[in-house]
């Protein structure tokens, strides 16, 4: 990394380069061309050569996808497990409901629990509390950092009871799992999660008492949601500006086109970029999170909307307190059921699925013939359908910061892009920023 410009900048050409940009997964480039005092461009740049799980999908078994989409990501497997599951049920005709159901959704938990907790204290915090890292807060914030890290080993437990290991799972199948958790697997996780949720409670405010901008750009919000809970693993696709539609019609609505300076997609929805992720599911959805989750929104000063990306970090937390309790009501009501799974015998189909990965609608499309064979597969992860918000929040960093030095500006342009949580390695990678001014 380049030594930092202490001083303000004067017109001319300036020019930052972050051979990496730490604290997200992966890799890339952001580029921000300043004339004087105008913002001329800003394009973020995603330059890893296409990853083709689509194309490597063709030909399988239908009932292969779950665990070789899970491959996908390491922090956030179940989101692509539950998402090919349930577009592969769907073009067999199967409805998976019931307890099994509920065993889906608390897997689909402890995944939120442990990637939320990653970001909020080892990724996002430190840009809010001057630290370079999770490491160095640490330092100097250790009880703060070990509740977090008993936060992730929380969720981390939770899917090895239910997934047989926390990175990519392999208990889950089509129709179900292969083994059902025993009863007293399920209540040893109860005291744990009583704590976590304490922690959770916690977090939500200390993460409210961070400083932040003041600013509330007006993106169009895309999430899942379901009349009777806080969507997870199924509902339809909604948008604040009306759309309402199942999720076979996402693509539809959503289109996705390269642009020149990335080889990630870009996608609007409606000819309009979105966002996904918590800000939108919590703008969406407010009214069907658990009262102690919604109680602890309110006391962080959050609306049922929020708009200001800075503050997604305490949204985030209140997924937290939301997934605890979710957590604790399955396993209180748990009933084994009688088998571990239904069946889902192929036949030929087109099925389509969105689940809400912890940073945002995860979609998945496949379509299969008579033996179950895959003629062809689609994927559109969240960070990719949120790259086009992405650089125009760093757009708008830029352009409210033209005379702060070169370091600041630099960190800025970071932490918009973490408020986001990116994690490039699901669609392409990250970041290499240049600022030039002329």
């Amino acid at each position: 990394m380049n030594a930092p410009v202490p001083e303000a900048p004067a017109a001319g050409t300036r020019r930052i380069d972050v051979e990496a940009l730490a604290r997200v997964e992966g890799e890339g480039a952001l580029h921000v061309r300043i004339d004087g005092n105008t913002l001329e461009h800003v394009a973020l740049r995603i330059y890893e050569p296409p990853r083709l799980f689509e194309g490597f999908l063709r030909g399988r078994h239908y009932t292969e996808p779950p665990d070789i989409t899970a491959r996908i990501c390491g922090i956030c497997p179940v989101a692509y497990q539950m998402s090919s599951c349930h577009a592969l049920e769907a073009a067999c005709g199967v409805t998976v409901d019931g307890q099994l159901r509920e065993l889906r959704r608390l897997l689909y938990c402890g995944e939120w629990i442990e990637s939320h907790a990653l970001h909020v204290y080892m990724l996002h915090a430190p840009d809010f509390l001057g630290y370079p890292s999770g490491i160095h807060l640490a330092q100097d914030h250790r009880a703060t950092v070990e509740m977090g890290l008993r936060l992730k080993k929380l969720g981390n437990d939770v899917m090895i009871v239910l997934g047989g290991r926390e990175i990519h799972p392999v208990n889950v199948r089509l129709g179900g799992f292969y083994r059902l958790p025993r009863l007293a697997e399920l209540r040893a996780l109860r005291e744990p999660l009583l704590r976590a949720r304490d922690d959770a409670l916690a977090t939500v405010k200390w993460v409210a008492g961070f400083e932040f901008p003041d600013v509330e750009p007006d993106r169009v919000f895309l999430a899942l949601s379901h009349p009777d809970e806080y969507a997870i693993n199924e509902g339809t696709v909604r948008t604040d500006r009306g759309l309402d539609v199942p999720v076979s019609a996402f693509e539809e609505h959503v289109r996705e086109e390269h642009v020149a300076h990335s080889t990630a997609l870009h996608a609007t929805v409606d000819g309009e970029p979105y966002m996904v992720g918590p800000l939108a599911r919590y703008a969406l959805n407010f009214a069907q999170l658990s009262p102690l989750a919604q109680e602890a929104a309110r006391d962080a000063g959050l609306g049922p909307v929020e708009r200001n990306p800075f503050k997604s970090i305490v949204v985030r937390a209140v997924e937290i307190v939301y997934a605890c309790d979710e957590a604790l009501r399955i396993i209180d009501q748990y009933e084994p059921p009688e088998h571990a799974s239904v069946e889902v015998p192929p036949r030929a189909g087109r099925g389509h699925a969105c689940t809400e990965a912890p940073r945002g609608t995860l979609y998945h499309r496949y379509t299969i013939n008579d033996e179950g064979i895959v003629l062809d597969a689609r994927i559109v992860p969240p960070t990719a359908q949120s790259q086009s918000v992405i650089e125009e929040d760093v757009r708008d960093v830029v352009r409210g910061h033209l005379d702060v030095p070169t370091d600041q500006l630099q960190h800025l342009c970071e932490q918009a892009v973490r408020n986001h949580d990116p994690c490039i390695s699901c669609s392409a990678h990250f970041l290499k920023l240049e600022v030039e001014r002329r």
